[in-house]
């Protein structure tokens, strides 16, 4: 089976632990390489025709229902070399799921219930094989889980489901056996291609959901290596030197913004998945995350600290981002406007995050239609983005202002449109509302490319001020 795993960072927020009550599900998809062509589309709704999923990544075939439900996706331009993967997105019953966070059991586990990667559910198709057919976050790890018991699975996944109440983070870790933890609401998490769940407690299925049979896996195999309690990520996870300088130092990083009192050490293999912030936390807080590389450290790639410094952990912003997305539900907001994927397609460090009502059936063209390799009219959103990036990282210290100043204009600009815009729903129907939203977000999209397209050629001709190919003895010379 070819492998194309997704080495990702994520952030979860409660209702009770955000400025506005929603809920925030993020993540970045980070793949190996630095061009990865991405779309962003909408798939329609459908009624009794019962289909099969055929991934591309292996032989899993997977029998789906007659009816599904309309849903967002982020599928691969290149789906028939590197897997269809949609990512992300909303369905039309207000339903986020985010897939996936790649995570690594550890060969003790493995070797009494080892992956199906010849046949089982892989990231290619685990949203398009749950997705379309759930009405809340918690049926979502339900409804997945029931998918993993009859296929197994392929790889070892990191699930996100969120709906306006509740978050819930599914981590599949063998073939057939996973856990999931809900979010609590006055809490946020951060993880990052570790297991990352806890301390399991099976007498509170509010909080905890697990696969069928698990506790006696353990027990049988005699697979805990701990004296007292039930630590998910002791029992399955991985504690090397690789999650040491790539996994940890960003979890331990995510908490160190989102909470800059409590003191951590960047190699610590037991930093906790879930805490509590001593404020509350916004969007701007999650993207912050996202787009960060240990800025203010040594370890910062693009600051002053020694080379090695610079190179010893993997930073959570990188050139191989192919997409950032916050999958926020306001629930101050009319229920027909609540759901919002805020999406990044550029390196997010330098690129702003472009919000898409979850019940806009119509996506722009310009991130429907994304073609394999740059063409140089920028119609293109993620070829715009991306190059947009590569401009500012060139000379960064010359142009990282102007892109700072562009990003804080951007979000000014996007957060006063989704407070003037989603008002406005109320009192339409379900093909009005879709027909108004659609239509004011090609109006965004347009301004956000003029936006964007106006920078370019400034940092262009700024950046031809600075060669070095000058030599100046006579000015008229």
């Amino acid at each position: 089976m070819k492998k194309n795993l997704s080495a990702c960072t994520t952030v979860l927020v409660g209702k009770n632990a955000t400025i506005d009550g929603s809920t925030m599900a993020a993540r970045n998809d980070d793949t190996f390489g630095p061009l990865n062509p991405m779309r962003l589309v909408v798939y329609p709704a459908y009624r009794n025709h019962p289909n099969q999923v055929k991934a591309y990544l292996n032989k899993c075939v997977v029998d789906r229902p007659a009816t599904g439900y309309s849903y967002q996706g982020t599928p691969n331009v290149d789906y028939k070399n590197q897997g269809i993967f949609d990512e992300s997105g909303f369905n039309s019953q207000n339903v986020g799921m985010s897939a996936t966070e790649s995570v690594y059991a550890n060969e003790r586990v493995l070797s009494f219930d080892p992956l199906n990667t010849e046949s089982g559910i892989n990231e290619d198709l685990i949203v398009a094989t749950t997705l379309p057919f759930i009405n809340s976050a918690r049926e979502g790890v339900s409804y997945l889980g029931s998918l993993i018991k009859k296929y197994g699975s392929a790889e070892g996944n990191g699930v996100i489901f969120s709906d306006k109440n509740d978050i819930w983070y599914m981590e599949i870790v063998t073939g057939h056996h996973w856990v999931a933890q809900r979010i609590p609401d006055d809490a946020y998490a951060v993880t990052g291609n570790r297991v990352a769940i806890q301390q399991v407690d099976f007498s509170d299925p509010d909080n905890f959901m697990w696969s069928e049979g698990i506790q006696e896996f353990v027990e049988n195999h005699h697979l805990n290596p701990d004296k007292h309690g039930w630590n998910f990520r002791h029992i399955f996870g991985t504690a090397n030197f690789f999650d040491q300088h790539y996994n940890t130092p960003r979890q331990w990083y995510g908490h160190k913004l989102l909470n800059p009192s409590v003191e951590m050490d960047p190699l610590d293999f037991d930093l906790p998945f879930i805490m509590r912030s001593d404020r509350k936390l916004t969007l701007e807080d999650v993207e912050q995350v996202l787009s960060s590389h240990y800025q203010g450290t040594p370890y910062d790639p693009l600051g002053k600290g020694t080379d090695e410094e610079k190179h010893l952990f993997r930073p959570i912003s990188l050139n191989r981002t192919q997409n950032s997305h916050v999958l926020q539900v306001r629930n101050d907001l009319p229920e027909a406007a609540s759901t919002i994927m805020w999406m990044c397609f550029g390196v997010p460090t330098f690129t702003p995050y472009v919000p898409f009502f979850g019940q806009a059936q119509d996506m722009d063209e310009s991130y429907r239609e994304t073609p394999m390799e740059l063409n140089m009219d920028l119609k293109s959103a993620y070829w715009m983005y991306r190059a947009l990036s590569m401009i500012v990282e060139a000379h960064h210290a010359e142009f990282a202002q102007q892109d700072l100043d562009y990003l804080k204009d951007c979000r000014e600009y996007l957060y006063r449109w989704v407070n003037t815009i989603a008002p406005q729903v109320a009192g339409k129907d379900d093909g009005e509302v879709s027909a108004f939203l659609s239509a004011e977000s090609h109006k965004m999209v347009a301004e956000l490319a003029k936006r964007t397209k106006n920078l370019m050629a400034q940092l262009i001709m700024h950046g031809l001020e600075l060669s070095k190919l000058t030599f100046v003895m006579d000015k008229n010379l």
